[in-house]
């Protein structure tokens, strides 16, 4: 996609047509309910068990699935043509509309609750500046994902369903969407370091 071209090209239009993206996939809702459904009774209960499951499990999906967005799929998807591009975009992105915000939900609801069981948020707690920096590091990201990340994935969508899709502004939101996906895997790397001074 080039900037100067303001619809994509009539090869891959019946294509972007032909698999018309669902903004959300109603079959992965029930999946998302279920997990953040025990993710609430886990915290209501205290579950310690579970609410590491949710801690780790989360916070190594949404680690794993940053890095691989900034530094892995952000440069490939740069050097596809434009039909395999829309194709890419049109199968990956709904997928992307659950997955983020539940990832991000798990992680940091169970983290929280699990710094408050184990008194690191006291401001006497040993490492208490790395658990600050480590709320400070996860927020930025999830607001990051959340009003950034998400809101372009989303507009690519309803630019796809369009009849005939605008490429320029396609090409804007997707260039935002891999910018902040490789500020958000740069950020994963430092909440690596700051789990594991935290855990050592």
């Amino acid at each position: 996609m080039t900037a100067t071209s303001h619809e994509l090209p009539a090869a891959s239009a019946p294509a972007a047509e032909r698999l018309r993206p669902e903004i959300v996939p109603l079959r992965g809702l029930p999946i998302a309910g279920v997990v953040i459904g025990l993710l609430i009774v886990s915290i209501a209960g205290n579950w310690r068990w579970a609410l590491d499951f949710y801690h780790v499990v989360g916070g190594g999906a949404w680690t794993a699935l940053d890095l691989f967005l900034g530094f892995v799929l952000g440069p490939t998807i740069g050097r596809l043509s434009i039909p395999a591009r829309v194709e890419l975009t049109t199968r990956l992105m709904p997928k992307l509309v659950l997955l983020i915000p539940t990832l991000v939900t798990m992680t940091l609801a169970s983290g929280f609750q699990l710094a408050r069981l184990n008194g690191m948020l006291s401001g006497g707690y040993p490492q208490h500046a790395w658990v600050v920096a480590s709320f400070v590091v996860v927020g930025v990201m999830a607001t990051v994902a959340l009003g950034l990340l998400e809101p372009a994935n989303v507009a690519v969508l309803f630019e796809l369903r369009k009849p005939v899709p605008n490429g320029a502004v396609i090409e804007q939101l997707m260039r935002r969407f891999i910018y902040t996906a490789g500020v958000t895997g740069l950020m994963q790397v430092a909440t690596l370091i700051i789990m594991t001074r935290l855990a050592s």
